[in-house]
């Protein structure tokens, strides 16, 4: 038996098969790279947007600091919007508070009225007229802890 033939067999399917291998190889660098790059891109975005949400006044879980229901200032603004009957302004609520009404005092308390407002607790309805937010569906109790 003359082992020729299939060793040109063998020798031609190792050509083509080397060929394959060296062009996967390219394609796994490219996408390597690729991956490389988007990994560093996500990265950086993540910390991008830990660093504006820290800038912002943001804690870890996405919230303003300082203004969770648990701050007493807060407490007290929603305090006077549980015994109003009517949407309130920012000077009212500073005279509801015993603080002054005076520009820095009522520009002050509508800082923390728009707060509020962006998270959902109150509505600005008509420009400088806040009120509590309707409870959402389905909750029973919207009182603020």
């Amino acid at each position: 038996m003359n082992p020729a033939p299939i060793l040109e067999v063998i020798t031609a399917r190792e050509s083509v098969a080397g060929v394959a291998a060296d062009e996967l190889r390219g394609q796994i660098s490219a996408l390597s790279q690729q991956l490389t790059a988007l990994e560093t891109e996500l990265a950086e975005l993540a910390t991008t947007r830990n660093t504006l949400l820290r800038l912002a006044g943001h804690t870890d879980d996405g919230q303003c600091a300082g203004t969770g229901p648990g701050n007493p200032t807060y407490q007290q603004i929603l305090a006077v919007f549980t015994t109003a009957e009517q949407q309130l302004r920012a000077k009212d609520i500073c005279r509801a508070l015993g603080i002054g009404v005076t520009a820095n005092h009522t520009e002050g308390l509508r800082a923390k009225l728009n707060r509020l407002v962006t998270r959902g607790v109150l509505t600005e309805d008509q420009p400088g007229l806040f009120a509590l937010a309707p409870a959402p569906a389905g909750h029973a109790d919207a009182t603020v802890a």
